[in-house]
């Protein structure tokens, strides 16, 4: 039985694994790019970046609840409902996309200058979130319909296109960058036209099937009224998630331009790692509703301990890699040997702390997986006040100035991956022991 669930576990993670990193992907190939241009461009492109992963990051339950619902609709045998709760989900994400889009450019010029943003910083910070929020509607759109297949346990499709995309993104970036001599706008304006493309593609994928089985594709107010709803506490556990990294990186900005470009890179790998084990995450959720949905709580325990062992292994596994590869890594973004010492030394926290990551991701995927909502709101919040004493002691305790970037980079990861982590993990880990998150049936 345990080789069993393995390979339903692999069969999923690994191709989720490829859509995960589709974001992150986007935002390392930048970080590489614009990192040539200048320590002032790559410091920009972290305010933006980070305001931009945030702004997806708020809505990722787009894509969480409709896993959940999606499996557990089909645990329960009612397919056409299933797809019905997806189509809703992807018209969601469209409506949200646009409006915050449009608010994200008007606002531009304050959001990057409340994150710190002073002079040539705010000046590239808000050319490339300007440039790049226009594909913001079409990257909620491929959370959306990857939502969708993967409750359906379809992770291949996800992962061809992220694939595609992530060639495509590489290939724009430099062109626009580099050879129209655009700069970070360039940059900017690749990436929003491949996330446009890669939306329009997965939601081509999701209504043709749609179609075939019958299920009509205009919006129900019902189904986006349901969406909202079963959306908001997984809203309100992203925000406080979000809320932890946006208090990081504005204490990064009052460390000096050099720390706050390093922390870019830092910032760049670890999304990377951290979506690559949210595969895990992925094949938790999708197995954890199947299992609830059919009333098999035994089931539903025995994906839990299974992706925990592989969560915490496979960070073991990145966590070597990163520490073996943190200097050639960090060289690959930036020629400044400043900035390249402090991304160094941050890699290597964030290395230590991988397996930590790993539990706390599949931890989370199960509870997402379980419909566990609220709960994951509520055990956001405490963690985000547990957090804030440690970063507000960097914020005010760090050194500062020539020779002391890479140890207040050092103490800055250590609070996050690290203190902000551990927070993270034990409220999860308190509720998994119990049987509260595991309602069973259809809901």
């Amino acid at each position: 039985m345990r080789r069993e669930l393995d390979r339903r576990i692999l069969a999923l993670a690994v191709p989720a694994l490829g859509a995960l990193v589709a974001e992150p992907v986007f935002v390392l190939v930048d970080s590489a790019l614009v990192g040539h241009l200048g320590t002032a461009h790559l410091a920009g492109l972290t305010l933006a970046s980070t305001l931009l992963v945030t702004a997806v990051g708020l809505f990722v339950f787009l894509a969480y609840a409709t896993t959940a619902s999606v499996g557990r609709l089909l645990g329960a045998g009612r397919p056409e409902q299933a797809i019905r709760s997806g189509i809703d989900g992807m018209w969601l994400a469209l409506a949200v996309g646009i409006v915050v889009a449009g608010i994200g450019i008007a606002l531009a010029p304050w959001a990057i200058g409340a994150l710190g943003g002073e002079g040539e910083v705010l000046a590239h910070g808000v050319t490339y979130l300007r440039t790049s929020l226009p594909g913001l509607p079409g990257m909620l759109v491929v959370l959306a319909a990857t939502g969708v297949l993967r409750g359906m346990l379809d992770t291949r499709t996800p992962l061809l296109v992220a694939g595609v995309g992530a060639v495509a993104n590489a290939g724009l970036n430099f062109l626009f960058i580099y050879g129209f001599g655009w700069g970070i706008g360039g940059s900017g304006a690749g990436t929003a036209l491949v996330q446009l493309a890669m939306g329009a593609v997965l939601a081509w994928r999701v209504t043709t099937g749609a179609r075939e089985r019958g299920v009509g594709l205009s919006p129900s107010l019902g189904g986006l009224t349901q969406g909202m709803r079963d959306g908001a506490p997984l809203f309100l556990r992203t925000l406080t998630l979000r809320a932890a990294i946006l208090v990081t990186v504005a204490t990064a900005a009052t460390l000096g331009d050099v720390p706050l470009a390093a922390h870019q890179i830092v910032n760049s790998l670890w999304g990377f790692a951290a979506f690559a084990l949210d595969a895990l995450a992925i094949a938790a959720q999708a197995l954890v509703g199947r299992a609830l949905g059919a009333a098999d709580a035994d089931q539903a325990r025995a994906v839990l301990r299974r992706t925990l062992l592989w969560g915490a292994g496979a960070g073991a596994v990145l966590g070597l890699l990163l520490a073996a590869l943190a200097v050639p890594l960090s060289a690959v973004f930036t020629p400044a040997a400043d900035v390249r010492a402090a991304a160094t030394a941050g890699v290597v926290v964030i290395a230590i702390a991988m397996p930590l990551a790993g539990v706390v991701f599949v931890l989370d995927g199960v509870l997402i997986g379980a419909g566990d909502g609220r709960f994951l709101a509520w055990a956001g919040v405490v963690s985000l006040v547990a957090y804030l004493p440690f970063v507000l002691a960097v914020r005010q305790l760090a050194p500062r100035g020539v020779g002391h970037e890479s140890e207040a980079l050092v103490w800055l990861w250590v609070a996050f991956a690290v203190a902000f982590m551990l927070a993270r993990g034990l409220a999860t880990y308190l509720r998994s022991r119990g049987d509260r998150w595991m309602v069973l049936g259809a809901r």
